[in-house]
């Protein structure tokens, strides 16, 4: 075993005493302390070698070992500081230590980047539920099957992600944040039954394949679409995940549309077309927090029918903007949306009248389907394309305005969604 893989496969059974907690929280707060003392005393010597990462040896201590200890610690002192979910805790510590090491070992097979985040995904999924069922039996509880599989998958997904964007060995941040997302789900999940886990698992793998193989998205941008994807299924229903889809295929065929042509005008998306994680984010974190607020509608003082219109109003703004850029950026003499003055092609807040025509077009797409699958009117249809034509218009003025050194363009692209789907609220409320 090379020292990389030994070295994770360390990490990953100092994960399982996460499991610790099933008797006792105290006992597994104590034992990841012990470990970070001991990882603390242990500078130089065999030891040291086998367990020392590069920016371990420059520092002269196992700064790795030890971070990942003391986060333990502190998130297992969550539970019972505030209640934070045992089989959250257990999930997010051995999602991580063994996706890490599924990561290694389909790495020494075949160095690919899609084969090791494959690795991350299905070994740190598979022990994610074998997590939570060790620890429903050592406690005697009953785990509620869809659950478990949801928070596995969850967290198998959200891990790879976070491990693709943030710091490889940053421990406590990416820690932090899984187990904070997890848990927002727990509470969300509710009664999810095993049909929609299933099929969101399948819906988000087929689309994850698609746009690999297609190379429409970055593998962190393939992370970040599946992952939406299941939410979509699970929290919202199918009608939720064909408007995502939607998005996520008219749009990534738009990119492609042309692509060569785009180059030489300076007009395209960088790799290739493929959109990452920033990208998939700006035009998709406005319809999650809808989606988030639909499923905890029933605990706040507004109908969940507001948020429907939130989400595909923000979902038909990113599709209006992203055709309305990709189609009238192939056209000559732009105008700037605050002036109307000729401007080059490519310049921030430049609109075709081919453009505005292909983002009218793409709204009334997303409206439509919407009507199709989702519980809105007749006359919703109208208000979904009104709202993505208000966050596209937006998207322009921001790109004219604000967007350049401090702003860009994913920001721009999030201020516009939320804008479109703000306006859908509007709409829907009167």
């Amino acid at each position: 075993m090379n020292r990389p893989l030994s070295r994770t496969a360390t990490f990953a059974a100092l994960s399982t005493v996460s499991l610790a907690v099933a008797p006792s929280v105290w006992g597994t707060i104590t034992a990841f302390l012990a470990v970070a003392t001991a990882g603390a005393l242990v500078t130089t010597g065999p030891v040291f070698e086998a367990l020392s990462t590069a920016v371990d040896e420059k520092d002269g201590r196992l700064r790795t070992l030890i971070s990942f200890a003391l986060t333990g610690a502190a998130l297992a002192a969550l539970i019972v500081a505030v209640e934070l979910p045992k089989p959250v805790y257990v999930t997010a510590m051995v999602t991580l230590g063994f996706g890490d090491l599924g990561r290694r070992i389909f790495e020494a097979v075949r160095p690919v980047p899609i084969l090791a985040t494959a690795g991350f995904v299905f070994v740190g999924g598979a022990a994610g539920i074998g997590g939570q069922l060790l620890l429903n039996a050592f406690s005697g509880a009953v785990g509620h099957g869809p659950t478990i599989l949801f928070l596995a998958a969850s967290a198998a997904f959200l891990g790879a992600l976070l491990r693709s964007v943030l710091v490889a060995r940053n421990d406590p941040l990416v820690l932090g944040f899984l187990t904070v997302l997890l848990w927002l789900l727990a509470a969300l999940a509710g009664d999810i039954t095993w049909t929609a886990v299933l099929v969101g698992l399948g819906v988000s793998f087929l689309f994850g394949s698609l746009s690999i193989a297609l190379e429409t998205a970055s593998i962190p941008g393939m992370l970040t679409g599946v992952f939406l994807s299941l939410l979509a299924v699970v929290l919202g229903g199918y009608g939720w995940f064909v408007l995502l889809i939607a998005f996520f295929g008219i749009g990534g065929l738009s990119t492609k549309f042309r692509y060569d042509e785009k180059v030489s005008r300076g007009v395209a998306e960088p790799n290739e077309g493929a959109r990452g994680t920033g990208n998939v984010l700006g035009n998709s974190l406005a319809a999650l927090f809808a989606l988030l607020l639909y499923a905890a509608h029933a605990q706040l003082p507004v109908p969940g029918i507001v948020f429907v219109y939130a989400f595909a109003g923000s979902v038909a703004t990113a599709l209006a903007d992203t055709l309305s850029s990709e189609i009238g950026g192939l056209y000559d003499r732009p105008r700037l949306v605050t002036t109307l003055s000729r401007v080059e092609p490519g310049t921030d807040g430049a609109v075709t009248w081919q453009g505005e025509l292909a983002g009218a077009g793409g709204a009334t797409i997303i409206g439509l389907l919407a009507w199709l699958v989702l519980p809105i009117s007749g006359i919703g249809v109208v208000l979904v394309v009104l709202a993505g034509l208000v966050g596209m218009t937006v998207d322009s003025l921001a790109g004219a305005t604000i967007e350049g050194e401090h702003v860009g363009n994913q920001a721009v692209n999030f201020i516009a969604t939320s804008a479109g789907g703000c306006a859908g609220a509007i709409l829907a409320l009167f």
